[in-house]
């Protein structure tokens, strides 16, 4: 990050001395932009978003994020990764986007071991028919057992073999749909506060109608793409659009990364 647009009605505004050696034109370092991200300490969860858009609100180029992607957004992925206890996907986003394992980061070590973390978050994959394929990496080689988030009407041989495959099954609903209130409520419960979801747009967009959401930290990449790409988030929409505040708003290249909480 090489600026920061500080907002003066929080706590930590540009005269607050934490933060007057970032307001600078240089690189960020791991350790600030953890310490400008961190969760709040406090409450039984928090459930924040992470996604990218373009100018004209497409959430994906041919299908994935990368494209409308930048350096700066990846560094700022990795450490809300690094970050958090567990990494919450939709199965179609898993699929097209080739999830792996979330991978233990040296830079990031002392910091999750004083919060009581493991070497890495794990990856829960919110999914209805179970239609994944139990033979991937992200199954076979994480360092922390992949979850799988169903209802209780899910395809009992799809749960054996997900349970088969060494991954924990959490039922957070109904028939086959995944009560998206519930699913933070029984991660939490697993001991897994600091959420993070990284999509797809249905999946976000079942957690805003649910009223789950706690912070959205979006990439605003300066780019154009037309077309009928998703939004952020889709599905329903809620009957009074609820409306969060902006807490922090930082620019690179023309991207901009801000962060709004609830």
């Amino acid at each position: 990050m090489r600026s920061l647009f500080p907002v003066t009605d929080l706590t930590t505004t540009a005269a607050d001395p934490d933060l007057s050696g970032l307001l600078t034109d240089r690189e960020w370092s791991l350790d600030e932009l953890a310490d400008a991200y961190a969760y709040p300490t406090t409450g039984a969860s928090w459930l924040r978003a992470n996604m990218v858009s373009t100018l004209d609100g497409a959430a994906q180029h041919d299908g994935r994020s990368q494209p409308i992607s930048c350096a700066a957004d990846m560094r700022i992925f990795g450490t809300l990764r690094a970050l958090a206890d567990v990494v919450i996907a939709g199965a179609e986003t898993v699929r097209l986007e080739g999830y792996r394992p979330a991978r233990a980061r040296e830079a990031f070590a002392a910091r999750r071991t004083a919060a009581g973390q493991g070497p890495a978050p794990a990856v829960a994959v919110v999914t209805g028919s179970l239609d994944l394929d139990f033979s991937l990496p992200l199954f076979t080689e994480p360092l922390v057992p992949t979850v799988v988030v169903t209802g209780s009407g899910a395809p009992a041989d799809r749960i054996a073999a997900a349970r088969k495959a060494g991954a924990e099954v959490v039922i957070a609903g109904e028939g086959t749909r995944v009560d998206p209130a519930r699913a933070v409520r029984e991660l939490a419960d697993r001991g897994l506060r600091r959420q993070l979801t990284e999509g797809g747009p249905r999946l976000l967009g079942q957690f805003v109608a649910a009223g789950a959401l706690d912070e959205l930290c979006l990439t605003l990449s300066p780019m154009l793409t037309a077309g009928d790409a998703q939004r952020i988030a889709g599905g329903p929409g809620v009957i009074v659009p609820e409306r969060f505040a902006l807490a922090s708003l930082l620019e690179e290249d023309g991207f901009l990364f801000g962060r709004y909480r609830r």
